[in-house]
């Protein structure tokens, strides 16, 4: 008679890992409710300060020209001090920049109370993607993509909120009370976030200089590339889908929103399950097989002129893009550190900043279709040289 065998008890959780991811997972939701509360109420502070379409324009720019600024140094920051400092500080300060827009009284204070939102929202993209790498490497398993799922789902609940307030109470009043929410938010969120292993700080040759700049490598430098195309493309979905059914397709009214809609209900969806996918297929598969799927659904929907059609190439697009940029940052950060998502974001986010723009420029002179084409050669061209970016971070 052989004795029973004692029960196999299943591995404990790593607490304070999942408490991590669970907080981080926050800090991603509320960043995406803070540009959807500014996105919704752009209409209101055009109107507030009587601003055309240009003066809006360069007071956008402003965002993303403070990112660009405050990724370059975002990097050294999470080296020296810990991702888990740099995400917890700045994103508190982020969420408390969304009130001096709805505050400013003239265009020259809202672009610069703009370019410090955006400075303080590029070091806290920059140092929670890094901070996300780090609960990737405590928790052994992929995170990022749902993490980003996070940061589109706050998009949703910011924009289903403002859906409701605006008009209805004042635009500081509702910005107050997302900032307050969200700001108290990050202070608690920032608590449970993990400490990672700072890296050196590199050294000057000679006593008594300024350290080295950290050079570029290649594979941050094609990494980077890859991301401002993938930007690039995300950028032409979100700007000009509503415009391309309406101006090409002939959609009227709210059946002009329909292709917008598509692409960020698949993005959303694609990003919340793309982690079982990574972990089943591989990064490099799913940037590249994703970056396929877009271009074919860029395709679709450029070729058609019949809006159902059209919105289902965008719905592809959508799921195709939604897991490239934030594999593409995990793959960053695991092989080059936070100084190499650094490096990468500041390279990637030039897609979100000079796209839409090009896209516009090229379609006055060729039309809208065909400027939106180049959206659908960047995704091409990630299929094309994801093999490589991927083949230098293995080395």
């Amino acid at each position: 008679m052989t004795a029973p065998s004692t029960p196999v008890q299943p591995p404990s959780p790593d607490r304070p890992g999942e408490a991590a991811r669970r907080a981080l997972s926050g800090i991603f939701l509320i960043n995406g409710a803070l540009f959807a509360t500014w996105a919704v109420n752009i209409p209101g502070i055009r109107d507030a300060l009587n601003l055309s379409e240009a003066q809006i324009g360069a007071a956008l720019l402003a965002i993303g020209l403070g990112s660009l600024c405050s990724m370059t140094l975002t990097g050294g920051w999470t080296a020296r001090h810990g991702s888990h400092r740099v995400t917890w500080v700045a994103a508190v300060l982020c969420m408390l920049t969304l009130l001096p827009p709805f505050l400013a009284p003239s265009l020259p204070l809202l672009i610069a109370a703009l370019a410090v939102l955006g400075a303080a929202n590029g070091s806290m993209d920059v140092a929670m993607n890094a901070q996300g790498v780090t609960v990737e490497q405590r928790l052994n398993r992929p995170v990022m993509s749902r993490l980003h799922a996070y940061f589109s789902l706050g998009g949703v609940i910011g924009a289903a909120l403002g859906t409701l307030l605006v008009g209805r109470v004042p635009m500081t009043t509702h910005a107050l009370g997302v900032t307050v929410v969200t700001a108290a938010a990050a202070l608690i969120a920032g608590r449970f976030l993990l400490p990672d292993r700072p890296q050196p700080t590199p050294t000057p040759a000679t006593p008594g200089a300024a350290p080295r700049r950290v050079p570029i490598s290649a594979a941050a430098a094609l990494l980077g590339a890859l991301c401002f195309l993938g930007m690039l493309s995300e950028g032409a979905n979100y700007d000009w889908a509503a415009l391309y059914f309406r101006d090409v397709l002939g959609s009227p009214g709210g059946q002009a929103g329909l292709g917008y809609a598509a692409f960020v209900t698949t993005m959303t969806l694609g990003r919340w399950f793309g982690d079982r996918l990574r972990t089943r297929l591989g990064d490099e598969p799913i940037v590249r097989g994703g970056a396929l799927i877009t271009a074919a659904g860029l395709g679709l929907a450029l070729l058609t002129r019949d809006p159902l059609p059209a919105a289902a190439g965008f719905a592809l697009s959508g799921l195709g893009l939604s897991n490239v940029v934030p594999v593409m940052y995990g793959a960053a950060g695991h092989a080059l550190g936070g100084r190499g998502i650094a490096q990468v974001a500041s390279i990637g986010y030039g897609g979100f900043l000079l796209g839409p723009p090009a896209i516009g420029f090229i379609a006055a002179q060729v039309g809208l279709p065909a400027a939106l084409g180049l959206a659908l050669a960047g995704a091409l061209l990630i299929t094309l040289l994801g093999g490589r970016a991927f083949a230098l971070i293995r080395r």
